[in-house]
């Protein structure tokens, strides 16, 4: 006996074996939180520019098919004077670029959310968007350029449109989708209480739907940026776009995989601004 059962007289009993086939006790699961895998993230980085370098430092492949890193520092040099074809600095490529996506982003969230919101609420609307939606949402956005060509013309609306119609569709899935997150007892509470079908949509409805709107969103804003090539192969005589493809006819590889990176870096940037503006407006998300 220790020393406890001594004083209080008592014999200490240990603790019960398991009975066979008894199943182990439960453990407390939970989802690893952002910032945790940072260290492992910038490992990973370095690991593949040090493998980008030996793979060109050693001529295991041809400048051609990969440039070394300093060609394509060499490059983003270049760029930034306006020392490359078209006189343009990288500076006014992402301004025209920036704009475009932002134009297109904005109408898109203007117009796809309540929608969304609307196929939510209504079976008729759903009736009448879902189709359409569900039709074009798996076209890749080379698949009806040459239509919005002939029908807008060359100008800066068929670069936005295309844009807009590439945020459009997760826009509005996503919003439609988050009006099921409402449950049905807040919205029969609100209208117990007199609220109107508006106040409902927007009190009750509108909150519930936010962090699924916000997801649509970051999805969104990538699909606008990823179709900002093809956007650019209307006419365009400036953006991060027309750079790359300007580059490619003149196999210019450097200057190709330099626009590759920023178009990449800058849509990282919006990832990370729209997982911040998530992390203020839906704090609740992911700890309920």
């Amino acid at each position: 006996m220790n020393e406890t059962a001594v004083r209080t007289g008592r014999a200490t009993r240990p603790p019960p074996a398991p009975y066979p086939g008894q199943l182990p006790a439960a453990r407390a699961h939970q989802f690893p939180a952002e910032g945790q895998s940072k260290a492992v993230s910038l490992a990973t980085v370095f690991a593949l520019i040090l493998l980008w370098w030996a793979s060109t430092r050693n001529g295991w492949l041809p400048p051609l098919v990969l440039p070394s890193p300093a060609a394509i520092g060499d490059a983003l040099v270049a760029a930034h004077r306006g020392e490359l074809q078209g006189g343009k600095t990288l500076f006014e490529h992402f301004i025209w670029s920036f704009g475009r996506v932002l134009a297109g982003f904005a109408l898109a969230c203007a117009t796809a959310i309540p929608i969304g919101i609307l196929m939510g609420v209504s079976r008729l609307a759903r009736g009448v968007f879902d189709p359409p939606i569900e039709f074009y949402r798996p076209l890749p956005p080379l698949a009806y350029l040459p239509l919005i060509v002939i029908w807008f013309g060359i100008d800066e609306t068929a670069k936005i449109l295309l844009i807009y119609l590439a945020c459009f569709a997760p826009l509005a899935v996503s919003a439609r989708a988050g009006v099921r997150s409402a449950q049905s007892e807040q919205i029969h509470a609100a209208l117990s209480m007199g609220a109107s079908n508006l106040q409902v949509i927007r009190h009750v409805i509108l909150p519930a739907a936010l962090p699924e709107i916000l997801t649509g969103m970051r999805i969104a804003i990538g699909f606008g940026w990823t179709t900002l090539v093809a956007a650019e192969l209307v006419a365009a005589t400036v953006g991060l776009g027309q750079l790359v493809m300007n580059a490619s006819n003149f196999l210019r590889t450097d200057v190709v995989v330099m626009g590759i990176l920023v178009i990449g870096v800058v849509a990282w940037l919006f990832d990370l601004g729209m997982r911040h503006v998530e992390r203020r407006m839906v704090p609740w998300k992911g700890r309920t």
